[in-house]
C-alpha cells in the first residue's frame, strides 16, 4: 500500500509565556515528511490515522496546567485508531490493513517493566497528525468489534477505566463501582462494569445528566447527586449498606478519606485517575490507618502496559462490548481547535472525537 511522502499535523504553538488560562498555547497546523518504505528501519510501522480522541489531559497541556514537563512545539494527543500501511522489514506480528493503536505510554509494556517513560501527547509525539511511525513493540490491533470512533477511545481512557477496575480480574458478588463523573474514564469504566457485572454508580452535579445517561445506557445504571445528595447516605442505600467496592477518583487527594468510608468492609481499592480539584488534602498522614482496617488499598493510575491494553481487549471482544454511546460529538480534521475548546469547557458527556481521515 502506497502512502504520501508528506502530511499534515497539529503542533502545540509556543505561546506566550504564562500559567493562566489567559494566555494558553494554541493549536497550530504542520507540514512533517514521512519517510518512505525503503527508508524504514526493520521494526517501523506507518500508521494512516482515521480517528483521534480527547482527554483532559491534551487540553490540561494547552492551559498549562499539566502536572509534569511536556515536548514546547509537541504533537498533541494519545488516543488514536489507525490503519497499518507501511512495514520495516522485521515486522511479523502487523500486516497491511490491520487496525491498531500506539499505547500511551512507550515505555510501559508489562506491570513490572521499568523502561523509561515516554508519554506520546506529552514528552512523546502524539497523534493529532494524518500519519505517524511507530515501533512495532508500541503498536497493539484493536478490538474487531469496534468502528474508528470507538477505537479511539480506547489507548488512555479505556485503558485507565480496565485498571481502576483491578482489571475485572476478583469481581465479588453484589460488587459495585463509585465513578466520580461522566468524562471518557467514567462513561469507560460504567460500560465495563457492566459487561462485568458490577453496578455503576455515577456522580453529578445535574439529576438530568444522570437521568439521560440511564436513559441512554441502561436503567441497571445508579445516579448520586454530589451537590444535593448526603453521599455517604446514598451510597449505603444504594448498596444496601455494604458499601463500594471500587472507587474511580477523578477529583484528587483532597477526597480520598471521605472515599475509604466508602468503601466495603473489606477488601475494597480507590484508584486515583485524576486531579480536577487540584492537589491539596486537609487531612492527616494519620487519617489512612483506615485502609488498614478494611484491608483496602488506594493506588495510583498512570494509564496500564501494553498487556493490560491487550488483556482488556480481549475482554471488549470477548463480551462484545461496545462504546458508541459515549461519543458525544464528532469534528473534523479542519476543527481540530473546536474540539479542544469543547473538551476544555466540559460542556459534554462520554468522548470527543477528531475524524482525521474519511
Amino acid at each position: 500500500m502506497s502512502y504520501p511522502s508528506t502530511y499534515t499535523a497539529y503542533r502545540r504553538s509556543a505561546g506566550k509565556d504564562s500559567a493562566s488560562r489567559q494566555s494558553p498555547l494554541t493549536l497550530e497546523k504542520s507540514q512533517e515528511t514521512l519517510p518512505q518504505e525503503k527508508d524504514l528501519g526493520p521494526n517501523d510501522v506507518v500508521i494512516k490515522i482515521h480517528a483521534v480522541s480527547l482527554n483532559y489531559r491534551d487540553v490540561a497541556m494547552l492551559v498549562k496546567e499539566y502536572p509534569v514537563p511536556i515536548t514546547e512545539q509537541g504533537i498533541p494527543c494519545s488516543d488514536c485508531a489507525a490503519e497499518v500501511v507501511g512495514l520495516g522489514s522485521a515486522v511479523k506480528d502487523f500486516h497491511i490493513g490491520d487496525v491498531v493503536a500506539p499505547i500511551c505510554n512507550q515505555g510501559d509494556f508489562h506491570p513490572t517493566d521499568d523502561s523509561v517513560s515516554v508519554a506520546i501527547g506529552a514528552n512523546g509525539p502524539g497523534t493529532l497528525r494524518q500519519y505517524g511511525i511507530y515501533q512495532a513493540k508500541h503498536l497493539v490491533h484493536l478490538p474487531k468489534n469496534l468502528s474508528w470512533e470507538e477505537g479511539s477511545m480506547l489507548p488512555c481512557a479505556g485503558v485507565t477505566a480496565w485498571n481502576s477496575l483491578d482489571s475485572l480480574k476478583t469481581v465479588q458478588e453484589h460488587a459495585s463501582a463509585l465513578l466520580q463523573g461522566t468524562g471518557g474514564v467514567f462513561m469507560f469504566s460504567l460500560l465495563l462494569c457492566l459487561a462485568g457485572n458490577i453496578t455503576p454508580i455515577i456522580t453529578s452535579s445535574s439529576n438530568d445528566k444522570i437521568k439521560a445517561i440511564q436513559e441512554k445506557i441502561s436503567d441497571k445504571v445508579r445516579g448520586l447527586n454530589y451537590k444535593t445528595d448526603d453521599q455517604a447516605a446514598k451510597i449505603k442505600e444504594i448498596t444496601n449498606g455494604r458499601g463500594v467496592d471500587f472507587v474511580v477518583n477523578n477529583t484528587g487527594v483532597g477526597s480520598i478519606i471521605d472515599e475509604i468510608g466508602y468503601l466495603c468492609p473489606r477488601g475494597g481499592t480507590i484508584s486515583l485517575v485524576g486531579f480536577l480539584a487540584g492537589w491539596e488534602a486537609d487531612w492527616k498522614p494519620s487519617d489512612l490507618i483506615a485502609l488498614m482496617g478494611k484491608g483496602a488499598k488506594l493506588k495510583g493510575i498512570s494509564v496500564g502496559s501494553k498487556k493490560d491494553f491487550e488483556d482488556m481487549n480481549a475482554f471488549i471482544e470477548e463480551k462484545n462490548v461496545k462504546f458508541n454511546v459515549m461519543l458525544d460529538r464528532t469534528f473534523g480534521f479542519e476543527d481540530a481547535k473546536k474540539a479542544f475548546d469543547l473538551q476544555l469547557s466540559g460542556n459534554f458527556s462520554g468522548k470527543i472525537v477528531i475524524k482525521v481521515a474519511e
